[in-house]
C-alpha cells in the first residue's frame, strides 16, 4: 500500500492506523513469529522526488511496508543552460567527465540530444561516476565509467585518482546548481582545469504536508528516508527547522551516505 501527502493528499481512515503492538520489532530486528516480512505494518516516508522514488517504494512494499510519499525536492532545469550547452558543444576537449548523480547524467543527456549531439562524442573521454545508480544510468547509454568509487561521495573519486594523473587534464563536472566544492577545488589544486556547470537544480515542491504532520504528531510514522542532503534541508524547510526535533520525536531516520547523515 502507498499514499501521497502532496497535492493529491488524502486523509487516512481509522482502519488504516498502525497497530504498533502487533508490529513492534520489525525495524529493530526482533523475530517475527508469524512469518510476516520485516516491514509488515510499518509506515515509511519517502522524501525523494516522486519520479525517482519507484524502486525504493517497491523494495519497501516487497517487505510489506506502507509507503508514504512526501517529496521534499523537485528536479528542475537550471536558471540558464548556456554554460552546459557551451561545454557540450566542445565536449571533445575534455579528458574527464565526472557525474555526481543520476540527475546529472539525465540532464546532460537531455541537453546533448537537444543540441543534436551523439553519445559517440564521448568516445575517448574518461568518465567517473559517484554511486552505482549513476554508473547504471550511464551504462544504459552505453557508457562504462572508468572510476566508480566506494564510498559513494566526492572524496571517493579523489581517493581513486592521483595528482600526477590529473595534472594538465581538462575536467567537466555537470552537477546540481548548489553542491559541495571539494571535488573541483581539489582537482584544480592538483593542476587540472575544471569546468563546473549547472545541469539541474533542486527546489522545494508545492507539497501539502498537513497529513504527514498529523501522523508525526500522533507518532504514527516509523521511519523517514532521506536520499540526499537536499531532501533533508528541504524537509526541514517544509516543516520548520525550529519544530523538527519535537515533531520527529522518536521516529527513525534512514539516510544514504555520510553527507546526507551529517
Amino acid at each position: 500500500p502507498r499514499f501521497c501527502v502532496g497535492r493529491d493528499a488524502r486523509q487516512l481512515g481509522p482502519s488504516q492506523k498502525v497497530n504498533r503492538a502487533r508490529t513492534s520489532g520489525a525495524l529493530d530486528g526482533r523475530s517475527n513469529t508469524d512469518n510476516r516480512k520485516p516491514l509488515f505494518g510499518k509506515r515509511i516516508v519517502i522524501t525523494r522526488a516522486r519520479s525517482q522514488a519507484g524502486e525504493l517504494a517497491r523494495r519497501i512494499e516487497e517487505l510489506e511496508g506502507e509507503v508514504i510519499y512526501c517529496p521534499a525536492i523537485e528536479i528542475e532545469s537550471p536558471e540558464s543552460c548556456d554554460a552546459l550547452d557551451r561545454a557540450i558543444a566542445v565536449i571533445q576537449i575534455y579528458d574527464w567527465l565526472i557525474f555526481t548523480s543520476v540527475n546529472g547524467v539525465e540532464r546532460f543527456r537531455m541537453r546533448l540530444q537537444r543540441l543534436s549531439g551523439s553519445i559517440s562524442k564521448l568516445t575517448g573521454t574518461q568518465i567517473a561516476a559517484i554511486g552505482p545508480q549513476t554508473a547504471a544510468r550511464l551504462a544504459r547509454e552505453g557508457l562504462k565509467p572508468a572510476v566508480v568509487p566506494k564510498p559513494y561521495l566526492a572524496e571517493g573519486i579523489l581517493h581513486m585518482l592521483i595528482p600526477d594523473m590529473m595534472r594538465g587534464k581538462r575536467v567537466l563536472i555537470p552537477r546540481a546548481a548548489k553542491a559541495r566544492d571539494i571535488l573541483p577545488e581539489t582537482l584544480r589544486a592538483w593542476g587540472a582545469t575544471v569546468d563546473v556547470v549547472d545541469a539541474y537544480r533542486t527546489v522545494v515542491p508545492d507539497t501539502n504536508i498537513s497529513v504527514l504532520r498529523t501522523l508525526l504528531h500522533e507518532q504514527n510514522v516509523d521511519m523517514i528516508t532521506f536520499t540526499s542532503s537536499s531532501t533533508v534541508v528541504n524537509f526541514a524547510r517544509l516543516f520548520g527547522v525550529e519544530y523538527l526535533g519535537e515533531l520527529l520525536g522518536s521516529t527513525a531516520t534512514g539516510c544514504i551516505g555520510p553527507i546526507t547523515q551529517g
